[in-house]
């Protein structure tokens, strides 16, 4: 059987990358053609991976753009959230499957490769995401959690906390305690130094296109940038 063709999709190439380095054991079963930040896949895939993370764009129009894409067979929706109204309303809004980030590796290729023969579309795995690390995200040298890199993320886009509780599925309370947490871990004082660290440390979205149609089994080669 042939690999499932995949590529994967977010405003962030750190992000991509981290998912695609993620997926390189599994070569054998998914096969990661492209890497696209705020760019439309352009090469024809089984699945297009949406990873939620900082969606400055907004999920539900960047879904239904990628569901509208005639060169994606479906979409796979890639993210933290699992309220199970915010879950069913992304398929609804065209996503083919969802799959929660608490998954280890092999249960992520396993949902891939579900979602890809019209099986089970919701993969919510495990509710205890703490201990669960995988992929890349801007930061994390700095000791930034992914969660707390994704709101860093939308305030350095200039979001107000209102906006990033409903982009992020998350509490104003919650918003504001990892807000908290990052300024200890940056050692920032105010939403402008933040902002200033943020810009400072690649926390604006990337414009790339990284495709590899055919190649070599785990590796990702950059062939064209824009």
């Amino acid at each position: 059987m042939d690999p499932i063709r995949v590529a994967l999709v977010n405003d962030y190439e750190v992000v991509v990358r981290g998912v695609a380095e993620m997926l390189r054991s599994y070569h054998n079963r998914i096969r990661v053609v492209e890497l696209d930040a705020n760019k439309q896949v352009n090469h024809r895939v089984d699945i297009a991976l949406y990873d939620t993370f900082a969606a400055t764009r907004g999920d539900q129009a960047a879904v239904r753009e990628l569901a509208s894409n005639p060169l994606v067979g479906v979409v796979a929706v890639y993210s933290w959230t699992l309220d199970p109204a915010h879950m069913e309303a992304t398929l609804a809004n065209g996503a083919g499957g969802y799959i929660s980030k608490g998954l280890p590796a092999s249960g992520f290729v396993a949902a891939l490769e579900a979602i890809h023969a019209d099986g089970e579309r919701i993969h919510a795995g495990r509710k205890d995401i703490s201990a669960v690390v995988m992929g890349d995200w801007p930061g994390r040298e700095g000791g930034l959690t992914e969660r707390e890199a994704e709101i860093l993320a939308l305030i350095t886009q200039g979001l107000g906390n209102t906006q990033i509780a409903e982009r992020t599925h998350l509490s104003i309370n919650s918003i504001k305690t990892y807000i908290r947490s990052c300024y200890r871990r940056i050692g920032a004082n105010s939403r402008t130094n933040a902002v200033l660290w943020g810009i400072e440390h690649g926390f604006q979205p990337d414009r790339v296109r990284i495709t590899n149609p055919e190649p070599k089994p785990g590796s990702v080669e950059t062939r064209a940038r824009a």
